[in-house]
């Protein structure tokens, strides 16, 4: 009894590891979903609720974590030697910051939502992309200026401080150049990720 519990949690273990591992080819949707299916059923519930595309979702979390569910902002550091504190609060698949992700929490009524956990980060990038629409009235299927929203939050961008910010338009125009890669690679792929709907979720 004790050895089948024991077999049970080490099961448990490796699924849970293999499903938030970073994935082997980052820059290939289709092997990061054929690595992690979950996460795909994840970004398309995503799309499906919010509307946007999963190829943009993905090269989101690409560009803010590398897929790391443990990325923070680099120390900063005093004299360049000694470290201090972080830039930001950015946290997680997202690097969503404390303040937005409470915010995300409360009017999406999911109080237990984690900024480590796939489904979370991906269901929040699309609640952000939806905001971004309604507010700065960027359209979903604009990786370019949707990323400058998600870099520079809402009021920057209508302010048009990317104008003057040189690294928001180099890293939304790599997040657009990503997100065209892994619309192509979806298409290869994509009718067969939907045609694995006997894997629980």
């Amino acid at each position: 009894m004790i050895l089948n519990k024991n077999l049970f949690f080490l099961i448990i273990f490796f699924v849970l590891a293999s499903c938030s591992s970073v994935p082997k080819y980052p820059q290939n949707a289709c092997k990061i979903f054929g690595q992690n299916y979950l996460w795909y059923k994840s970004a398309k519930k995503s799309s499906d609720t919010y509307g946007v595309p999963v190829h943009i979702i993905l090269a989101f979390v690409n560009k803010e974590s590398g897929f790391n569910r443990w990325a923070k902002p680099k120390r900063q550091k005093i004299f360049k030697v000694i470290p201090y504190k972080r830039p930001s609060s950015s946290f997680g698949y997202s690097q969503a910051v404390k303040k937005t992700w409470e915010l995300y929490k409360n009017e999406t009524n999911n109080p237990l939502a984690l900024r480590t956990r796939f489904k979370d980060s991906v269901m929040f990038i699309g609640w952000y992309m939806e905001k971004t629409k309604k507010i700065n009235k960027v359209p979903l299927n604009d990786p370019y200026r949707q990323y400058l929203n998600y870099y520079l939050g809402w009021g920057n961008y209508s302010k048009k401080v990317y104008k003057s910010d040189k690294k928001a338009i180099i890293l939304a125009k790599k997040v657009e150049k990503q997100s065209k890669i892994y619309r192509s690679q979806l298409k290869e792929c994509q009718k067969s990720l939907d045609r694995k709907k006997y894997i629980i979720y």
